[in-house]
């Protein structure tokens, strides 16, 4: 399947749709945290999207360098202020490279999931390898796989429900861990249907995946808040180090 791009209809949309993600109060601790895991050096963002991450902690004066997929993403993201400093590279990133060597790397919002196939899961651990020095960190924000909260014998579950944006969450393949994730969006006077597989990754699944790629787990926490990590957990945020 590959990796899922964000067509030109989403990428307009998107900052109107998932707003409540842009707020300070949202964004705060993601870019503290990410500081503080730069210690001072250049970071890459894998999926930098419309800038939600990249903009503001360059605004604290990290040095932030971007791979996108989506060419309309970025086209969003350079209307923005401050977007001129962002230099972004059209790629994927599974096999993207970009010049230079950093500290830090990191995939947020569940995009690991975009790449549908566990060779292509890996393949983004080993690029980001590739572009970190050692002791570098590699950040990764996921869900944790929401199947105990679907009922025996249902195959889908409402995933959000509000006036202007509702979600649905299928799950279609449970040997390739596909599901597929269905939106319908009202902006602007119109209505936006996107429908896009992705495969959901188990927390001891993701840290495997990095000890393949030379990495060891460093942390792991249920929330950018830096709330431990439980089996009740439904999200996790996994600090990997580059082993020297």
């Amino acid at each position: 399947m590959g990796s899922i791009v964000w067509g030109k209809d989403i990428a307009e949309v998107y900052d109107m749709t998932y707003a409540a993600k842009f707020d300070p109060s949202n964004l705060g601790p993601i870019v503290r945290v990410l500081a503080q895991l730069a210690r001072g050096g250049a970071v890459l963002e894998f999926a930098v999207g419309t800038g939600r991450i990249a903009l503001p902690l360059r605004a604290q004066g990290v040095q932030v360098h971007g791979i996108e997929l989506s060419p309309h993403m970025v086209e969003q993201l350079r209307t923005k202020p401050g977007a001129e400093s962002v230099p972004v590279t059209i790629g994927d990133m599974t096999t993207t490279r970009v010049r230079g060597v950093f500290t830090l790397v990191y995939l947020v919002a569940n995009t690991i999931m975009n790449v549908t196939t566990q060779d292509e899961q890996l393949a983004v651990f080993a690029n980001a390898a590739a572009h970190l020095e050692s002791g570098g960190c590699f950040v990764v924000e996921v869900m944790v796989p929401a199947l105990r909260r679907v009922a025996p014998g249902e195959v889908s579950r409402v995933f959000t429900l509000e006036a202007d944006h509702v979600g649905i969450e299928t799950f279609d393949d449970a040997v390739g861990q596909i599901a597929s994730s269905h939106h319908w969006i009202a902006v602007g006077g119109r209505l936006v249907r996107h429908s896009a597989p992705y495969r959901y990754v188990w927390p001891s699944e993701l840290e495997l995946m990095g000890r393949i790629a030379g990495f060891r787990l460093r942390a792991r926490w249920a929330g950018w808040d830096r709330t431990p990590f439980t089996s009740d957990s439904v999200s996790q945020v996994a600090v990997f180090e580059k082993v020297p």
